[in-house]
């Protein structure tokens, strides 16, 4: 079965990630930018990562016959240094005419401050003078639900954000509702701490049905594995899920997501042999 891995960290991966990947099926990743490990000291170290993301990493998934798109900002954990923050902020519309940009993220929060709130807002605001998609990250354990909500708040309270362009990431049981109720889209991401393992999301979906819902692993250089959603894919099937419903998270919700995106390719590709509609709307895949 064809999917998507809609959010991992490809720059932090070894090549056999790729060949593994593909070997399982996967046609396309989206990689946003995120923490590297360290507090980055100047915006000319993010204009080098971000020639990563639209230059480099393109070239080396194409080895595989995988499509990579990437998003673009400063991470909430590195949030809090608000003067860095804009001078990233003001080099990203360098960026946005790359051709695998999909828009803006994965902003959020991290501890929920007000330096974070401040530089998320302005995040925002740059996606909706760009006319950008939103990918949202959301805090960790017991400061996800009241972050999400503060994210949430701040979107609704600005009128020019549309929830049906935005995905909001790391969903968990307590936080899923928060998001598919005020309109937006959710990623379940498959991580073995801090997230949820393949049982659990397979569980949120039993809660809350395959609408506006999709899964990703958001391999990255801690313990995680890139091939968490082939692994999810396998727990729909043992607990009896039909290919209708799996390929629809994994393969056409981000799809229906990312096209979105004026960079989202529109050439076609061949059928797959489970759907055809789905093949022809897979043109970011090949």
């Amino acid at each position: 079965m064809y999917y998507i891995d809609p959010h991992i960290h490809m720059i932090s991966r070894v090549t056999d990630d790729y060949q593994r990947m593909a070997q399982c099926g996967c046609q396309a990743v989206s990689e946003p930018a995120f923490w590297a490990g360290f507090d980055r000291g100047s915006a000319e170290g993010f204009r080098d990562y971000f020639r990563h993301l639209t230059e480099v990493e393109p070239k080396r998934a194409a080895l595989f016959g995988i499509k990579h798109h990437s998003w673009l900002c400063i991470n909430a954990k590195e949030a809090e240094n608000v003067k860095l923050s804009r001078e990233v902020i003001a080099v990203i519309p360098e960026y946005l005419d790359k051709s695998n940009v999909l828009g803006i993220g994965e902003i959020g929060l991290n501890k929920n401050t007000r330096n974070e709130a401040t530089v998320f807002q302005e995040h925002v605001d740059l996606a909706m003078k760009t006319n950008e998609l939103i990918l949202i990250h959301t805090p960790h354990l017991e400061d996800k639900y009241k972050g999400t909500r503060m994210i949430i708040d701040m979107l609704k309270g600005d009128r020019r954000v549309s929830a049906e362009r935005v995905l909001i990431d790391h969903v968990e049981e307590h936080t899923v509702r928060l998001a598919l109720d005020n309109g937006f889209w959710c990623g379940m991401t498959l991580y073995p701490t801090t997230k949820c393992t393949p049982e659990r999301a397979v569980d949120i979906v039993e809660m809350v049905g395959p609408e506006r819902i999709m899964a990703n692993s958001a391999g990255d250089w801690g313990k995680s594995n890139p091939l968490a959603v082939p692994e999810f894919i396998q727990e729909m099937k043992r607990r009896g899920h039909g290919e209708d419903v799996i390929r629809k998270i994994v393969y056409e919700n981000p799809l229906a997501f990312f096209r979105q995106s004026v960079r989202w390719p529109k050439e076609a590709m061949a059928d797959d042999g489970h759907s055809r509609e789905g093949a022809r709307e897979m043109s970011a895949a090949r």
